[in-house]
């Protein structure tokens, strides 16, 4: 899939590029040998059917669980993966209450994170060792309950619609295990749910941005990429 996302962001039909190369025609007799960079940014982004199943775990692995794909363009990264998110049905919230629970390694990016969420305006959540880092980092955060640590936890939350944004890394059998019923909670519930640092941050340059977005033709873009 990647090469007709290509291609739509470049305006170049690669396919037809690559065919024609197979059968003896060589890049210099197609007047292909410049390079296409596009003064703008493409963002693609999966589509999973996960509300669908909701009994499912919504984890990914190296199995194929998307139904399809769609892409945003826009003048920064921001603006592209805000418009990819939305046209993929995510829900963005602006407001509310963040849940953050990490891996070890992911925490000080979770302390950025954090950071910029409160900025926002948002309240952070945190389980126990993401909570001590992030107190330890000066950020402020209200500790929750692993499920297995007993109730009131992380999942109750959830159920009473108390929790409008995850990020929620995990490493390991036991660690993934453990989060299962938050995923399929978050899925139930519709909330915005995240299992990279990288797809957490870049959502939060993304709340700048909805609502406040220009729509493109793509024979414009291309006519920008292929000037």
């Amino acid at each position: 899939r990647s090469v007709p996302f290509v291609s739509k962001a470049t305006g170049q039909p690669l396919a037809k590029i690559g065919a024609r190369c197979m059968v003896g025609k060589s890049l210099a007799e197609q007047g292909e040998l410049k390079s296409v960079v596009p003064p703008y940014y493409s963002v693609k982004v999966s589509v999973f059917p996960f509300s669908k199943f909701p009994e499912a775990d919504p984890i990914l692995g190296p199995e194929m669980k998307s139904t399809g794909e769609v892409m945003g363009v826009g003048a920064s990264f921001a603006e592209a993966y805000a418009k990819a998110q939305l046209g993929g049905g995510a829900t963005i919230p602006t407001s509310g209450s963040a849940f953050i629970s990490v891996r070890e390694r992911d925490k000080p990016r979770a302390a950025i994170l954090a950071k910029n969420l409160i900025e926002k305006g948002f309240d952070v959540i945190a389980t126990a060792g993401t909570a001590d880092f992030l107190n330890k980092e000066g950020v402020e955060c209200k500790r929750i309950n692993k499920v297995h640590e007993g109730q009131p936890h992380i999942v109750d939350m959830i159920k009473n619609g108390e929790i409008d944004l995850i990020v929620n890394t995990t490493e390991g059998k036991k660690s993934i295990r453990e989060s299962e019923d938050i995923r399929r909670a978050a899925v139930i519930r519709n909330v915005t749910y995240y299992t990279t640092m990288t797809a957490g941050l870049a959502t939060c340059e993304a709340m700048e941005h909805l609502g406040n977005y220009s729509v493109n033709q793509l024979k414009d873009l291309h006519k920008q990429a292929n000037a």
